[in-house]
């Protein structure tokens, strides 16, 4: 099994992360902020990957420092499960419609992490969560998780949607990418031979 644990803390947060990308789509998920253990939720759901995150954060602040914390966290976990990327489908992608809201994503598990965001938000705030805070979790975890991940709503007008449509996007695009490859289950899935920053 493709399993990792990572504990994160700082003066800021204490997380922990597990994380097993051939399991069912099992999860426990606690942040202390109920929009983001939502979509943590819809993550491991749609992605059949099981997820366990346990955060506690200075939320009296703001609820940033948690967010990215717990996309470093559950990104390290996500590349350490994954090892030396042997035999990985490599790349995924999903289109994902909800509602009125059509969101596309594409990855690639290449150990070279970059983020093209380009989703627009109709207000400011779900809930108590601000919407600025998505973008900064999603570069997070593709910093840490060594993907290149594109992220763009087509369009919509519900935030909730939109927001909901990335991470399910996301997790369609991981659940193939992480996938072993029967075909070439004990090769790195490049002519280079190596994982890495040139995958």
């Amino acid at each position: 099994m493709r399993e990792a644990t990572i504990a994160r803390k700082t003066k800021e947060t204490s997380i922990e992360v597990t994380v097993n990308l051939d399991g069912g789509g099992v999860y426990e998920v606690s942040t202390g902020i109920g929009f983001l253990d939502h979509m943590l939720e819809q993550l491991s759901r749609h992605s059949l990957i099981d997820l366990t995150v346990k955060a506690k954060g200075d939320l009296h602040i703001d609820f940033h420092h948690t967010t990215e914390d717990t996309a470093i966290a559950i990104g390290q976990a996500v590349s350490e499960a994954l090892g030396e990327r042997t035999g990985i489908v490599r790349y995924g992608s999903a289109l994902v419609p909800m509602d009125e809201t059509l969101t596309r994503v594409a990855l690639d598990a290449s150990n070279r992490p970059y983020l093209i965001w380009r989703v627009s938000f109709t207000r400011p705030k779900i809930g108590d969560m601000d919407t600025e805070l998505f973008k900064e979790w999603f570069q997070a975890f593709s910093q840490h998780a060594g993907v290149t991940l594109h992220i763009e709503t087509l369009y919509g007008e519900n935030s909730h949607h939109i927001v909901e449509s990335c991470f399910k996007g996301l997790a369609r695009s991981l659940r193939a990418a992480v996938a072993i490859d029967p075909r070439k289950s004990g090769d790195v899935p490049s002519t280079k031979g190596v994982p890495g920053g040139s995958l």
